[in-house]
């Protein structure tokens, strides 16, 4: 099953998330549960139970979030040429006032091997599917990319960002598209291109440096690259009238038109 039973997991362990972080290891190549812990939790899994087990479990269940999730997967493996991931559900961390008020409670996590969605029992059946969108659209990016991940750089990552939120917007229109694409102008994204992303594009996408461009960390604007990924992905799609599939295989310098 691609779509594993969380539900079942939450069930035995969602007061003690460690044992969950110990199934995980086997996903996960020499990484410890307590590495793993660190980095699910970072991109927004809970670390503390927010409601009682019985309540939460009975409200996902009810809404058939593993159903819906799996029918997507199925869906979206078709129409992007996709394969088979392994997609893990946990609830989010409701108590992250950034996650619960800028993106509703949800987040999520993706490799080119697995996935991980991050919800709140708060989260309509159209925002599940956008979440899930944007992530799997990361699998199949890393899958079908002509540059292996090992070998990513700021622009690659402003690029995947800016992919799977296209695809969003492709799918459900811009109601459900993540409130970093509206926080800029035209003027002011072509000023964040210009001026920090592309003189920065090199940057390995481990570096400090990188990573707080893309977040807006240290003085540069919020959510610089990913906002200035959509752009320039929606830009592309605009003048070229190409859609997700297409955008999975085209080199991220290609799709920000710089002649390299």
């Amino acid at each position: 099953m691609v779509v594993h039973p969380t539900d079942q997991w939450l069930e035995k362990a969602y007061h003690s998330p460690e044992q969950m972080f110990k199934k995980l290891t086997r996903y996960f190549t020499h990484s410890t549960p307590e590495e793993i812990a660190s980095l699910l939790t970072y991109h927004g899994m809970y670390k503390k139970p927010s409601l009682k087990k019985e309540d939460l479990l009975r409200q996902l269940r009810e809404r058939k979030v593993w159903e819906i999730i799996k029918k997507e997967e199925q869906l979206l493996k078709q129409k992007w040429n996709g394969r088979n991931v392994s997609i893990f559900i946990f609830p989010s961390n409701t108590n992250d006032r950034k996650i619960s008020q800028h993106y509703n409670g949800k987040s999520g996590l993706a490799f080119i091997d697995k996935l991980f969605l991050f919800i709140s029992q708060e989260n309509s059946e159209q925002e599940l599917k956008a979440l899930f969108t944007h992530e799997y659209n990361h699998c199949c990016r890393l899958l079908h990319a002509p540059k292996s991940e090992r070998k990513y750089h700021l622009l690659d990552v402003v690029i995947l960002e800016g992919l799977a939120e296209n695809a969003v917007q492709e799918r459900f229109g811009p109601d459900y598209l993540a409130p970093y694409t509206g926080y800029y102008s035209k003027q002011e994204l072509e000023s964040i291109w210009e001026k920090i992303i592309q003189p920065n594009k090199e940057l390995p996408k481990t570096s400090s440096k990188a990573n707080a461009i893309l977040y807006g960390k240290n003085l540069y604007p919020k959510m610089a690259g990913y906002a200035v990924g959509y752009y320039l992905v929606n830009r592309y799609v605009q003048e070229n009238g190409v859609n997700s599939l297409d955008l999975l295989t085209l080199p991220a310098e290609k799709i920000a038109q710089l002649n390299t």
